[in-house]
């Protein structure tokens, strides 16, 4: 049988870490084995929808490579692909369901929350009288107008036992379970049914999330079981922790794709850390492209215990990727964050400069004030122990330098250094003596993403010039 997986995202806002994760295992899982990759969009909870948020998931998953190969937008043979479109076909199994005695009907004045497939009412099925309404009774009182749900039967007693791919072979007691609403009054499913009928429909053969949910599978093997379908493999994986004890969530604050992307992280870095927030790959490579990670990818070294996202190990990554990019792509990612510098700079001599210095890129914009105007500083920079300045000497390193750049034409990097360096030799100097002065000069910083002759070749000649200028003005 091909394999078949799905991403069912709830069109609720950003692309939440831990969504792109599961995603990314179920496209791995399909693509490793040679199978399909299905898009859903589970909107059945309309009080969460968000407007333009099916957009952010296409774009996210498109963004970072994961490509689908039947969803909303493209179509397939086992449509329509977003759920609020399949009111009809959960209308017709939830009666089904109730003839094969896997669930009834109630009748009962419930809350809103007795319908949110969030908020389970423990041992609801000790408590609702409806189950004991006849079956021909109940189709009466629903064929005279009368509001009702479906609510799933749990009848069996003893231990539910099932394998995940992950966790192995897991018993829940049924004992444990609620007798949940799977069709809401509004006709709509909640997600505990609308998942099992949607994934046997759509020939899913593996489905991932969150570990949450192994609390839950009784219930959906009840419904495969009631109708004598076959279960998907489960893979079942951790949740992805802030830290040891708090996971991962929009909701607090926390970074989604979105938020991680629109801070300079590359979408090709995210979801290569991700991979590897829960699967092993039985080496000590770290650096994955999408295609590496569909070629080597399998279930069985996904890891039980929770993982947490390090922004650290992220940010070490990111700048991997960021000097592994041609000088043409970063130039074209860094141009943006020179907007803010209003004089003219040689910008692509600074992309060049930043590049292997920089391990996101907003931190760029900090990095490049200076070149917008010299910052206010102390004269006491100059003193430099490992340079042999003092700004005694570096007064007379910058004169040098002023007289040895006025009558440049090639203001290129390396004749630069070639000319500052050839005025040290000449007045028994150290190079550092003319070229720590200068980059202090240039930058009014301590620490800059480049040196002396780097900056001037960024600055140009004219600002150059008028920078050492204002520092021998300084120093007099």
């Amino acid at each position: 049988m091909k394999t078949r997986t799905r991403f069912a995202p709830s069109p609720t806002g950003y692309m939440h870490i831990g969504n792109l994760r599961t995603a990314l295992y179920e496209y791995l899982i399909a693509k490793s084995e040679g199978g399909d990759f299905i898009l859903r969009i589970e909107d059945t909870d309309q009080k969460r929808y968000v407007e333009g948020a099916p957009d952010i998931i296409y774009k996210t998953l498109k963004r970072v490579g994961m490509n689908w190969d039947e969803g909303p937008d493209i179509g397939g043979n086992f449509g329509p692909y977003v759920q609020s479109e399949r009111r009809a076909i959960y209308a017709e199994y939830a009666h089904k369901l109730v003839e094969l005695g896997g669930a009834h009907y109630c009748f009962c004045a419930h809350k809103e929350e007795d319908e949110n497939e969030d908020e389970p009412q423990t041992h609801a099925k000790l408590k609702d009288p409806c189950k004991l309404i006849p079956l021909e009774e109940a189709k009466r009182r629903i064929a005279a107008g009368e509001s009702f749900v479906v609510r799933q039967n749990i009848n069996k007693k003893g231990t539910s036992v099932f394998h995940d791919v992950v966790y192995g072979d897991i018993e829940i007691d049924y004992d444990e379970l609620d007798e949940g609403v799977l069709l809401k009054s509004d006709g709509l499913p909640t997600y505990n049914f609308a998942n099992v009928i949607d994934d046997h429909l759509m020939q899913i053969t593996h489905v991932v999330r969150g570990n949450e949910y192994i609390s839950s599978t009784p219930k959906y093997n009840l419904i495969y079981e009631a109708f004598g379908w076959t279960p998907p493999i489960y893979v079942h994986v951790p949740q992805v922790m802030k830290d040891a004890q708090h996971k991962l969530s929009k909701r607090n604050g926390d970074a989604s794709f979105q938020d991680l992307v629109a801070k300079g992280y590359l979408p090709e870095a995210v979801l290569n850390y991700i991979a590897l927030l829960g699967w092993n790959p039985g080496n000590e490579q770290e650096i994955f492209s999408l295609q590496e990670l569909e070629k080597c990818f399998s279930t069985e070294r996904l890891n039980k215990s929770p993982a947490i996202f390090d922004i650290n190990k992220l940010t070490w990554m990111n700048g991997c990727y960021i000097r592994n990019l041609s000088a043409e792509e970063f130039d074209a990612m860094a141009r943006p964050y020179y907007e803010h510098i209003k004089r003219p700079i040689n910008a692509q001599a600074l992309s060049a400069v930043l590049q292997p210095r920089i391990e996101v890129l907003n931190q760029i914009p900090v990095q490049i004030e200076f070149l917008q105007q010299v910052p206010a500083y102390d004269v006491a920079l100059y003193e430099n122990k490992k340079m042999k300045t003092t700004p005694e000497v570096a007064k007379h390193g910058l004169e040098l330098a002023l007289a040895a750049l006025q009558n440049v034409t090639d203001w290129s990097n390396e004749n630069l250094f070639n000319v500052l360096k050839e005025a040290a030799s000449a007045n028994e100097l150290k190079n550092g003596q003319i070229l720590y002065p200068v980059r202090i000069a240039l930058s009014g910083l301590e620490t800059t993403p480049g040196g002396a002759t780097e900056l001037a070749v960024i600055l140009g000649k004219d600002e150059t010039l008028a920078r050492i200028k204002a520092a021998l003005h300084k120093l007099s």
